[in-house]
């Protein structure tokens, strides 16, 4: 294990960390709030990271090195930014701000936060802003603006991926990573344009765009998106929801001309077919209890998008939608978006794939004698991601199973342990107690800190904190 290189990556990563924390300072001084949270927690992030990237150190970086070290960038990275949430004294106790913060930059959107408008606003502008910065990854932030990390670039970005392929858009991992950030940042900047334009004022637009955008969900109302009032702002969320939740080569290749490419891509079409079908489930389950079938559609899709998104906004208490409706949600909960995309869940790939091996198992059955691939987008799939991709999800419903059985010991119902499938897909809200009306305050420490964990299990996909938690790991051979 090459810990020095490990420790220089920290050291690099701590310092974007100081100079993000540097906006939400200024927004502190704009409103003529106490800086001091931030200016604390960026002297020791600026000093720890100055000291890390003096260390001397070989330039070999192996998978082991890559699946560790991204773990502990997102584990560290977390602990820092909590430090403001705890300077400012608004919260509790440390426990609470790990779990905000966390949810934050995993963009899950889950919040212990039982009156969200009484917190300062610089507190709750780092809150959105760290979890735009979470939304396309940490690391991919470092490559696009520090490309000097050392060691394998590529390894770090696989490990950081999400879905069961990795990819590069052009040779250079370091180039990959600013188009793909500058590909985020338009979106960012199209969004934010749209929602002045509706009405929504600046700072809330900011601090909307940056939810939306990373698919994060945090709304500085307590009623979060339905505290506006305005549908134009809406339709606008809607819409950038669903876009950030297909993957970024998409967009890269319509920019660059290849159009017909994307047409042709599976996961696509079971995306918009996925949104298509449930919203139109929600849509005939909640009518009887609309006024007006405009609301009540748009109601649905706002849900239904922002659930499948990972986003976690609400305009609505689906909680009170009858039965079918739910569970139309809590399917979708599991769904997830695209691979290469900000959003969480199991992905549309894997589900994609999943059936497909189902169904390769059955026709094995019937003619044993047939050779059958599994294909995605006209090209097979090799037998080594297959057998990934079968790992991932055991250790998915394990990990799942695992959260629920502990969360379960603080004795609430069991409708109420989907805070477990909230956390683990980093959607945010769940049913009942933690649903778009509630929060995660009720939950015991040892509960909190569980899905403190699951939140970033299930950012990173599982196994760099499995690898980072495996004994063998740590050996030296």
């Amino acid at each position: 294990m090459n810990y020095r290189l490990m420790l220089r990556t920290l050291g690099r990563t701590l310092h974007v960390e100081a100079l993000c924390l540097l906006l939400p300072l200024v927004v502190c001084v704009l409103y003529g709030e106490d800086p001091r949270p931030f200016l604390y927690t960026i002297g020791l992030l600026a000093g720890l990271g100055l000291a890390l990237v003096r260390l001397r150190c070989r330039e070999d970086f192996f998978q082991r090195e890559g699946f560790v070290v991204v773990g502990l960038i997102w584990i560290t990275l977390s602990l820092f930014g909590a430090l403001p949430f705890w300077f400012s004294g608004e919260f509790g106790s440390f426990v609470d701000c790990l779990f905000e913060i966390v949810s934050a930059v995993t963009t899950t959107g889950a919040s212990i936060l039982t009156d969200i408008e009484s917190h300062s606003r610089g507190i709750l502008f780092w809150r959105s802003f760290s979890s735009w910065i979470g939304g396309m990854g940490v690391l991919i932030f470092t490559l696009a603006f520090l490309p000097k990390v050392g060691g394998r670039a590529q390894v770090l970005v696989q490990a950081e991926s999400t879905g069961p392929v990795s990819s590069k858009l052009v040779p250079k991992t370091a180039q990959s990573s600013k188009i793909l950030y500058l590909i985020y940042i338009g979106m960012t900047l199209a969004e934010l344009g749209a929602l002045l334009l509706a009405g929504m004022p600046l700072y809330d637009a900011a601090t909307t765009t940056f939810a939306t955008v990373c698919t994060g969900g945090f709304s500085v109302m307590n009623a979060s998106m339905a505290a506006y009032g305005l549908p134009a702002c809406e339709i606008i969320v809607i819409v950038f929801m669903l876009l950030c939740s297909l993957n970024f080569a998409v967009f890269f290749l319509i920019l660059t001309g290849r159009g017909r490419q994307v047409l042709g891509s599976d996961e696509l079409r079971c995306f918009l077919g996925v949104v298509a079908v449930a919203t139109l489930l929600v849509f005939l389950a909640v009518l009887p209890s609309y006024d007006s079938a405009g609301r009540a559609f748009l109601d649905s899709l706002f849900q239904v998008s922002s659930i499948i998104s990972t986003s976690g906004f609400a305009t609505a208490n689906y909680d009170l939608w009858p039965t079918l409706a739910r569970i139309v949600l809590v399917l979708v909960m599991f769904v997830g978006g695209c691979a290469g995309s900000t959003a969480g869940g199991l992905k549309c790939s894997r589900v994609l794939l999943l059936v497909r091996c189902a169904w390769r198992s059955l026709s094995r059955v019937l003619h044993p004698r047939a050779v059958k691939v599994v294909k995605l987008d006209g090209k097979a799939v090799d037998e080594d991601t297959l057998s990934t991709l079968s790992a991932f999800v055991t250790l998915f419903f394990l990990t799942l199973g695992g959260t629920c059985l502990v969360v379960s010991l603080d004795g609430f119902s069991p409708t109420t342990t989907s805070a477990s499938l909230a956390c683990l897909s980093n959607i945010g809200p769940g049913l009942e107690m933690v649903g778009p009306a509630g929060n995660f305050a009720a939950f015991s420490t040892l509960s909190k800190l569980v899905l403190t964990l699951a939140m970033l299990v299930g950012r990173l996909e599982i196994f760099p904190i499995l690898i980072l938690l495996h004994p063998a790991t740590w050996r030296r051979t």
